[in-house]
């Protein structure tokens, strides 16, 4: 059994590029096609496939129920389906039997001497990642309100502290949250992905935005603590087994209209301020919480 993951850009751009990666994959004698995007391009593709007489499968990725859910009017309150479910549905419409009731994660990686030289060894503490960005600017919580949570955390001598980040500008954020006090490590532009995604492996939480970070942590089986601005766990997106009391949303009797959008791309005026709804002293509840939980 073979999966191909197909990118639809580079050479392939454009619709007589779709039909030369559609001749390309042919070549490849697939038995079955898994559409995970559904867009334009990739409905194109599939259904060439489809006329040639190959098994396809779609993932619906519920946009109407996700359009109810973010208007602003008429809104309909409630979850949908998360994307990873949708995603399992559109194997199991192509013959695959997927159970992820006991999902089984990976093993703590053993940390290579240039990751323990800027952690040092584990031995009792608790190892705590912050990851305190997010793609738009509405899923990031306050810098003041972070300083607190991390200042909070330090006065635990059995914790140790993590920051993770990446590009210019959070390297120097991070350097700064860092640095007052020195209460935490800027692991940031220090690590390649792999010495990261090693040193997250070896965490006992992560504490995330609605962000990449939370969906790597989960995928390693860490407990993730994720704090949702303009966007909301009930669009599909929470981290893979995660529960739901984890995720620390902004109140939504002080801003109606939340969630306004699925990916934080859109700006409510007035909804600026909605993750100072979130208090400090809950985001360290929740992660304490998850520590000695963790601990038992």
């Amino acid at each position: 059994m073979h999966f191909f993951s197909v990118d639809l850009k580079g050479r392939h751009k454009g619709l007589i590029g779709l039909f030369n990666l559609y001749a390309d994959l042919k070549k490849l004698e697939i038995d079955a096609v898994a559409d995970l995007h559904n867009v334009l391009r990739s409905i194109i593709l599939r259904n060439l496939f489809a006329l040639s007489g190959q098994k396809v499968a779609f993932t619906d990725k519920g946009r109407a129920e996700k359009r109810a859910l973010t208007r602003a009017k008429n809104k309909i309150f409630q979850p949908v389906k998360s994307m990873v479910e949708r995603h399992v549905d559109t194997f199991r419409q192509l013959g695959f039997s997927i159970d992820l009731s006991n999902p089984v994660f990976p093993k703590k990686a053993i940390l290579p001497k240039e990751v323990l030289a800027l952690t040092g060894e584990k031995q009792a503490s608790k190892w705590i990642g912050i990851a305190p960005f997010a793609k738009y600017e509405s899923k990031v919580y306050p810098y003041d309100l972070m300083e607190k949570v991390i200042e909070s955390l330090a006065k635990n001598n059995h914790y140790k502290i993590f920051l993770f980040g990446g590009g210019d500008s959070e390297v120097e954020i991070l350097s700064r949250l860092a640095k007052e006090g020195n209460y935490a490590i800027n692991i940031a532009g220090k690590l390649s992905l792999k010495q990261e995604l090693q040193l997250i492996s070896n965490l006992d939480v992560m504490l995330s935005m609605d962000s990449g970070n939370a969906h790597i942590a989960a995928m390693l089986g860490i407990d993730v603590i994720t704090l949702w601005g303009a966007t909301h766990p009930f669009a599909g997106f929470i981290p893979f087994n995660q529960p739901l009391e984890n995720c620390l949303t902004s109140d939504r009797t002080k801003f109606p209209l939340l969630p306004t959008s699925v990916f934080g791309n859109k700006n409510i005026v007035g909804y600026e301020s909605a993750m100072r709804t979130i208090l400090p002293e809950m985001v360290c509840e929740k992660i304490n919480t998850s520590l000695n939980r963790n601990k038992s």
